[in-house]
């Protein structure tokens, strides 16, 4: 199975989708944010963004983690560079981008307690998202629906599926 790559800007619920549709095709999750490392927790804690400097030696150890696929990632991959970075570690990487308005993500943020990533940063996010284009391998799907509905759509969509 190719690995999944479940992306989007903070808030829209990649961890959640992740770890259930790794749930129901019975293989390994791994959350991104595990991947920072101190520095950049920091940083996004104390409400500075994070640059593409700071991303690189994140993103690397992510496709790193994907190249044997069979894995679901969550990641926010917002830009196509990152995910080319991504798909360094399997070319085949099935990205789903879990689309939703910068209200419903700014109030996802501001409700959640606990996490290092300040809703302040939502806005930041969003400026620098570039959506799935048509020849990336990937599916858009509406990140307000439920997650089994969502996890039935990518299941639908992927190149190859089991389940």
């Amino acid at each position: 199975m190719v690995p999944i790559v479940v992306m989007g800007v903070a808030g829209c619920g990649k961890s959640t989708v992740g770890r259930a549709l790794a749930d129901r095709l019975g293989v390994p999750y791994a959350e991104a944010d595990d991947f920072h490392p101190p520095a950049n927790v920091a940083k996004m804690h104390s409400g500075v963004p994070l640059t593409d400097e700071d991303r690189a030696p994140w993103l690397a150890a992510i496709a790193a983690s994907m190249t044997d696929g069979g894995l679901v990632v969550s990641c926010s991959a917002l830009k196509r560079a990152y995910r080319d970075v991504l798909r360094g570690g399997n070319p085949q990487a099935f990205f789903v981008h879990l689309v939703l308005s910068p209200e419903t993500a700014t109030a996802r943020v501001s409700g959640r307690a606990g996490h290092f990533m300040p809703s302040t940063l939502v806005a930041s996010q969003f400026a620098i998202l570039e959506p799935l284009r048509p020849e990336e391998n990937g599916v858009g799907i509406d990140a307000t629906l439920g997650v089994d509905e969502i996890v039935a759509k990518v299941i639908s969509r992927m190149p190859t599926h089991r389940g």
